[in-house]
Order: C-alpha cells, then sequence, then structure tokens
C-alpha cells in the first residue's frame, strides 16, 4: 500500500502549482522525457501513441475532403524565405538557421522550416499553369523548429510535430471557404472527439499570422483559466502568389493569381487535453486518442480461472474494435487502479472469483469514478456505452468549467474585478476596432485578445477601453 501511495504523491496538486503539475503529469504518465537537445523533447511511446491515433482521425477527413499528402524539404534556402517581406519578418526571431555543411561554409544559409509557405508556393509556380489545376489541396505531415526561448512539453518547444494544409484556389471565395472549412474541421476533432469546448473566431490584425489577410483560431480555456489557441486557419489571398509569380491561365484565357489557404494543428493538443481533462491522480484521455480504452484488473489473479477469464473478456472486447489491455503483472490490483488512472485509461473492468461466480464484472469511467456492475454477457455494449459516457462526460465537465470562468465586462475596472475576484478565465468585452485600444487593455489588465468570435452579441454599445461605439465582441485572456 506505500508504493500505491507514493505514486499518486507524485503529482503536485494542481491547487499548489499549475505547472508543476502539468510538468508532472507529463513525466509520470510516460508521454514524454527530456532529452540533451535543450527546449526539444523526447516523446516516449504512450505519448506518441496518442498523437498517432489524433493523426489518423485528421488524416481521414482531410482525404475525404479531396486532400493529398506530400512531403516539403526541411531546409529553406534564404532568398526563397525572403520573397515574401511581411512573413519573413514574422519569423526572424524564431528562425534556425544552418550555415556550415560537413566542412564548408555555404555558399547561402539554410533556414529550418518554421513553416512551408514558401516551399510549397516555389512549388506550386513550377505546377499551376492553368484553371484546370486547381483547386491544389495538399498537407504535409511534418515536423519544424522555432527558437522558442521559453518552452514546456508539447505547448512550446524547439521542435514540434504538426500537419499542415496548404491549397491554391482559382477565386477568393473559393479560398475563404476553404479556410472556414478547415477551421471547422478543427473544432469538431476538438469537440466531438478530444471533448475540448472551444470558441470559433478571427483574429485581431495585430494577432493575424505573418502575410496572411485574415487567420481564424478556435481557443479553448484549460483547468487554469489561460487560454490555449488550439488550431489556426488562414487565407493569404493573392499575396504570396504576386510574390512568387504564381499564375494561371483562367477559363477566358486571361493571366491571373490564385488565392492560397494554410492551416495547422500541433502535438500541443496533447497538452490541451491534459490541461482540460487531468486531475491530480493524472491524465484523463477521451477514449477516440486513448491508446488503452480499457484496462482489464484480475483481482486475486492466483485464484484458478481468473486470468483466463480475464483474457477471454478482452478478447471478445478487442474483437469488437476496442483497444484493450489485460494488467497480469504482480503489481497489486490497488497500484494498478493508480497506474492506470495517472495513465488516463477511459474505463477499468475489474474482475475477480465472486464476479466470476456471479457472471459479471466491474466497470469503473475514469472522469469521475464512477462504478457500474454488468453482466458478463452484455460486456462490449456496456463498454461502448461507458466509453461514450466518458466522452461526454468530459466534454460537459469542460464546459461548465469554461462557462464558470467567462466574465462579461464593460470596462477596465471591470475585468480587472473579475479577474481579481474569480482569477484566469475569458473576458468577454466590447472593443471599438482600434489597435490602440487592444494594446491598452493588454497594458492595464493583463489580458490579451485571443478572438473576435462568430457569434456576436452586444454587452455594451461602448468599447471597454476607450467608451466610444463598440465594433466586436471579443474574447480577451492570459494565454499559453
Amino acid at each position: 500500500m506505500a508504493q500505491e501511495k507514493r505514486l499518486v504523491e507524485e503529482i503536485t496538486p494542481m491547487s499548489v502549482d499549475f505547472a508543476q503539475w502539468y510538468t508532472d503529469i507529463c513525466k509520470k504518465a510516460d508521454l514524454v522525457d527530456y532529452s540533451s537537445v535543450k527546449g526539444c523533447m523526447i516523446i516516449r511511446p504512450y505519448g506518441y501513441a496518442i498523437w498517432e491515433l489524433m493523426q489518423g482521425i485528421l488524416d481521414k477527413r482531410f482525404k475525404e475532403l479531396g486532400h493529398e499528402n506530400v512531403y516539403m524539404p526541411l531546409f529553406i534556402p534564404e532568398s526563397l524565405l525572403n520573397k515574401e517581406k511581411e512573413h519573413v519578418e514574422g519569423f526572424a526571431p524564431e528562425v534556425a538557421w544552418v550555415t556550415r555543411g560537413g566542412s564548408e561554409e555555404l555558399t547561402e544559409p539554410l533556414c529550418v522550416r518554421p513553416t512551408s509557405e514558401t516551399l510549397f508556393c516555389e512549388h506550386y509556380a513550377n505546377i499551376i499553369k492553368s484553371w484546370r489545376d486547381l483547386p491544389k489541396l495538399y498537407n504535409q505531415w511534418c515536423n519544424v523548429v522555432r527558437w522558442e526561448k521559453t518552452t514546456r512539453p508539447f505547448l512550446r518547444s524547439r521542435e514540434f510535430l504538426w500537419q499542415e494544409g496548404h491549397t491554391m484556389h482559382a477565386t477568393a471565395e473559393e479560398a475563404i471557404e476553404e479556410t472556414l472549412c478547415m477551421l471547422n474541421v478543427y473544432a469538431e476533432f476538438h469537440e466531438k472527439v478530444l471533448s475540448i469546448p472551444v470558441i470559433k473566431g478571427r483574429k485581431t490584425d495585430s494577432d493575424k499570422f505573418a502575410g496572411a489577410e485574415a487567420t481564424y483560431a478556435i481557443e479553448a480555456l484549460m483547468h487554469d483559466g489561460k487560454s490555449l489557441q488550439a488550431a489556426t486557419s488562414h487565407y493569404f489571398g493573392d499575396g504570396f502568389a504576386r510574390a512568387f509569380g504564381i499564375q494561371y491561365t483562367d477559363k477566358e484565357n486571361k493571366l491571373v493569381y490564385p488565392h492560397q489557404t494554410s492551416w495547422g494543428c500541433t502535438t500541443r493538443m496533447i497538452g490541451g487535453i491534459i490541461m482540460t481533462h487531468g486531475d491530480d491522480s493524472g491524465l484523463a484521455l477521451p477514449p477516440a486518442v486513448a491508446p488503452i480504452q480499457v484496462i482489464v484488473i484480475p483481482v486475486a489473479m492466483h485464484k484458478p480461472g481468473v486470468v483466463e477469464k480475464a483474457t477471454e473478456i478482452a478478447d471478445r472486447l478487442r474483437h469488437a474494435g476496442i483497444r484493450v489491455k489485460v494488467d497480469t503483472s504482480d503489481y497489486s490490483a490497488g497500484w494498478k487502479f493508480a497506474e492506470y488512472e495517472m495513465k488516463g485509461v477511459p474505463v477499468r473492468l475489474e474482475i475477480g472469483p465472486r464476479d466470476i461466480e456471479a457472471g459479471q464484472c466491474v466497470l469503473v469511467t475514469r472522469h469521475n469514478r464512477e462504478k457500474t456492475v454488468v453482466s458478463l454477457d452484455a460486456i462490449v455494449e456496456a463498454a461502448k456505452e461507458r466509453l461514450e459516457a466518458v466522452r461526454t462526460g468530459l466534454y460537459e465537465k469542460a464546459l461548465a468549467n469554461r462557462n464558470t470562468h467567462t466574465y462579461d465586462c464593460r470596462t477596465i475596472d471591470e475585468i480587472n474585478s473579475s479577474l481579481a475576484e474569480h482569477g484566469d478565465g475569458f473576458v468577454r468585452a466590447m472593443w471599438c476596432g482600434d489597435e490602440g485600444c487592444e494594446d491598452e487593455v493588454k497594458v492595464r489588465t493583463g489580458v490579451g485578445s485571443r478572438c473576435i468570435p462568430f457569434e456576436q452579441e452586444s454587452i455594451s454599445d461602448t468599447c471597454v477601453c476607450c467608451g466610444e461605439p463598440a465594433k466586436h465582441l471579443v474574447y480577451w485572456a492570459n494565454a499559453y
């Protein structure tokens, strides 16, 4: 029992130190390890399995919408990166450079890709000639490098994994439709798969992606009241096309520029799962991305037939498409309960001699620790029902947390009072559209604009900062 107690105590309570709680879970749940490369992480098998499941679900959806996977080089010549001035200026502080190859100095420095717009544009300039070549719907799964000063596993690291979609369209209308379509794909994935409620909206001009005409994002609220930008989708207009000389002959035989989008999400989604659903016992994984969906714990394994029955049940679940594991290690049942709670396994199945005699077992759901006695004859249906209960339960719990920590404010003083009384959260306040007011809110309250939500409503007629007529409802928050 002492061993079981120590296992739980290794996680710092989130109420004591949220940042340390997060780091403890990343380490103790075997998601990551540190490496000798400063600012980079080793994603361990359990963490990578979560990413693979995310990748598989999203990749299937992308392909259903007509996107094709490609792969671009890791390196970008300096001259190519410099073709789009606003874009390169936006990324310049984070770029890593290769200046030497083997024993020789390179004639031109190579950037280690922070993102791949310029590479895709160079390629598109070579292959797009006619209206018949459009649209081009490409996606890339890869790693990128951004030289972050402050790093944290999954949330910010100098190298991370992501997907980046890059598409070209004949008209602005088609490109904008693609931009919003992909934002909706991300929103649906987060809400239906990851059980994370999100706010969909447009970034303010000061916060849009370098080189974009418009940036759209989904924002999620974490346990500690900070916002996480979970995914973004960008409309570039024809700016990159003009910079890279990408033109095509339209149906009227005129030479015109295509319109471009890009969109992406990263391994920071794993950090979002931890900070949205985790608790002081560890992870709580949404079933769709849980490497183990049901853990079977045989109780009193030394008794005849217990392990055999546990294995038989696991085989039935596996045959039904459920990811299942039977733990027959020599640790105590209590130790195993704590271990798989830490790893966030959605459903635990307990079975011992008395259960076998009664033709039943016990199912325990991770998010609320609710126990259900289930007939072995109905175990497959019951397990699926419990997995769905975890998915919806996690979402409802996260939504309740967001609603509790969302404050409507009409003045700067109200923002400061709400934050002082309740702590971090989403602040909903009106804005006149002036960048100076946006900056002033940040200076005087500490919270920055996160997005202009698509679902607009008026909580005041005047700007929260200057008192002039308001144009937009804005979500403000501290953010990761």
